[in-house]
């Protein structure tokens, strides 16, 4: 197997390191942070904890989880080798960028991990070279080649859905405390009825999330009235604007 690290170690990196080295991964992060960093070692996977100097060093494909404002004060004095596998999850750090930080080491690629991915069903979509990613992860979340970087940001937009759906379950989940008196069961009420009926639902190509809402809001049911209550609202029509708006600010 492969040997991995992790150069930075905060919320995304942890449970990618947790995930490989539950699957027999020799695995090394990084002392930043090193609270992080501690907790990962004391969680009895066997992974441990170096310098950056020594992550990089010591492994055969290395993830680079630092924030984007510090990278390129970190990254270049690191020992790369020509064999070196390169997975960023920096948003807005350009392959190019990373290929002049990171040479000699030349396979490299830029997705976008979520903390689920510890568990499967994260959907990475991929700019670059998507072996590596698709060798250590693809098993249990879908990997998303994508053309180029561009495609890569909007992915990025569109993942603030979200917080999106989030904020929508929460203010529903606010109205039904309202009626009922009872907070705790109106969240855990339409929290789970979402997430399970999500995780039930078909999500292997397009068309899928329309012919379960249309199988939903089928004539004459309540359903039908929130569908048709939003898009009066306007909300439908405002989500794309949005959606550029973010993708735009990381073109800037």
């Amino acid at each position: 197997m492969p040997r991995i690290g992790f150069v930075g170690t905060g919320h995304i990196a942890a449970p990618m390191a947790r995930a490989l080295a539950r699957g027999g991964h020799r695995v090394t992060v990084s002392e930043r942070s090193a609270t992080t960093a501690a907790e990962l070692a004391a969680a009895g996977l066997g992974i441990t904890v170096a310098t950056n100097a020594d992550v990089v060093a010591d492994s055969d494909i290395v993830f680079l989880c630092l924030r984007p404002a510090v990278w390129a004060d970190v990254i270049p004095s690191l020992p790369w080798r020509a064999g070196h596998q390169v997975i960023s999850v920096m948003a807005g750090v350009p392959l190019a960028d990373l290929a002049k930080g990171c040479a000699p080491a030349s396979d490299l690629a830029v997705t976008i991990p979520y903390g689920l991915i510890e568990n499967g069903g994260c959907p990475l979509p991929v700019a670059g070279n998507p072996s590596a990613l698709t060798a250590l992860f693809g098993a249990a979340n879908p990997i998303l080649p994508q053309k180029d970087e561009a495609a890569l940001t909007d992915h990025f937009a569109a993942s603030t859905m979200t917080t999106a759906a989030l904020g929508l379950l929460e203010t529903a989940s606010h109205w039904l405390a309202g009626q009922t008196g009872d907070r705790d069961q109106a969240e855990v009420y339409v929290s789970n009825l979402v997430a399970g009926f999500l995780h039930n639902l078909d999500r292997d190509r397009a068309g899928r999330l329309s012919e379960a809402r249309d199988a939903l809001a089928s004539p004459n049911t309540l359903n039908l009235q929130m569908v048709n209550g939003l898009d009066k609202a306007g909300a439908f029509d405002a989500l794309p604007d949005i959606l550029d708006s973010i993708s735009a600010s990381m073109r800037k």
